[in-house]
């Protein structure tokens, strides 16, 4: 990852990444240190494959505590939206107008996107299309099976 690139999250999100980099780093780090030094004691590391295994998580460990860090240190806090006009951190209530149903979205940064909570990405077609706009507003998403029409009902902060 970039160093220089932004990472764009809630607080909320700020405070899960922290919270996951003090877990890898305080017990995973550990428990891996721990079978590495198990696998040490089976002797012959060349055919040994409880330490290749180990080393491998490890290795793996390291790249995605490196991978949070940069993200920490990069972070940009949002402020939930306020205002009638879409922004990152706003939640929004839109009508799907084809098929009539509502649903709720929370615009956030690509990092702590999760449709299944109805956080979508600013970098998202979705997102793309509700920043800048107005409750009342109708848009149209380019998405892969067609456009879809919304009209945004509310913006809450």
């Amino acid at each position: 990852m970039e160093d220089s690139k932004k990472v764009m999250l809630t607080e909320e999100g700020y405070n899960k990444l922290v919270e996951k980099l003090n877990y890898l780093k305080s017990v995973r780090r550990i428990e891996i240190a721990e079978r590495l030094k198990a696998a040490i004691a089976l002797g012959d590391l060349s055919e040994n494959s409880e330490y290749d295994d180990a080393k491998n998580e490890q290795a793996f460990l390291e790249g995605e505590i490196q991978d949070l860090e940069a993200k920490v240190r990069n972070s940009h806090i949002i402020q939930a939206g306020v205002g009638d006009v879409v922004q990152m951190g706003s939640k929004v209530r839109v009508k799907d107008v084809e098929f009539d149903e509502e649903e709720t979205f929370m615009l956030v940064g690509s990092t702590e996107a999760d449709p299944d909570e109805g956080k979508i990405s600013n970098e998202s077609p979705l997102g793309q299309a509700l920043l800048g706009q107005k409750s009342g507003s109708s848009i149209t998403v380019k998405a892969p099976a067609g456009n879809i029409q919304y009209e945004i009902l509310e913006i809450m902060s």
